[in-house]
């Protein structure tokens, strides 16, 4: 018997409900098996790159839903004969290509140089977020030029995606996930050997087979 739409949004609803619990238990299996926990950062380093603006888009889940990653995500779509990715919006290879977007980005989102301008520094976004985005993060980075050349600034810095927050399905409109990252970066000479962590939602719209990050802002601000 064919699912009404009421039917399907009540299953999807349901399945991603059902991944939050599963996806915490994965999550936590994953961190014990050789992927060290975040340390908590006791001195913040300075960060002249601003988040840029929010998102507008309305959430369509606020389930946190942890990622799932090899062959544990694998045995867990499949659980029971069922292919779980058959009632998302996206494929398991969909996910994974979403998540290696943004690590990649949150890297290049924290790694800089005062010796580089805006445009190479935007340029390393380039395949990793939208034309509109990296213009915001080149203006951002414009803001700050002038304190990171003063005091000769360097950073580096890495991310983990922590959780996914929001997943956007509608019909006519490219599909969208948020995830929740935590950064951690390394400023250098300001303060050495100090690293500073911070919580971000990053947002990424679907292009094609590919996703592009649409919008990044500290996790504590929300969308709106």
């Amino acid at each position: 018997m064919d699912l009404t739409p009421g039917q399907q949004r009540l299953v999807f609803v349901v399945v991603v409900l059902a991944l939050a619990g599963l996806g915490i238990y994965l999550l936590n299996g994953r961190e014990s098996g050789g992927t060290p926990a975040v340390a908590p950062s006791t001195t913040p380093a300075s960060t002249p790159v601003q988040p840029s603006a929010a998102s507008s888009a309305p959430s369509a889940s606020a389930a946190s839903v942890p990622p799932m990653v090899g062959s544990a995500a694998t045995s867990a779509a499949t659980a029971g004969g069922t292919d779980i990715y058959q009632l998302l919006p996206f494929t398991q290879a969909g996910l994974s290509a979403a998540m290696n977007t943004t690590t990649a980005f949150a890297k290049a989102y924290a790694t800089w140089s005062y010796t580089e301008s805006a445009t190479a520094y935007g340029a390393t976004f380039n395949g990793l977020a939208t034309p509109k985005e990296i213009g915001i993060l080149e203006s951002n980075y414009n803001s700050a030029a002038a304190q990171q050349t003063a005091k000769k600034l360097v950073s580096t810095g890495t991310g983990t995606i922590d959780s996914i927050s929001s997943i956007i399905a509608v019909p006519g409109q490219p599909r969208s996930l948020t995830f929740t990252v935590t950064i951690n970066q390394q400023v250098t000479p300001a303060q050495p050997g100090a690293t500073a962590s911070s919580q971000y939602a990053v947002t990424l719209s679907q292009q094609g087979t590919s996703w592009l990050v649409s919008d990044i802002e500290l996790s504590n601000l929300g969308n709106s």
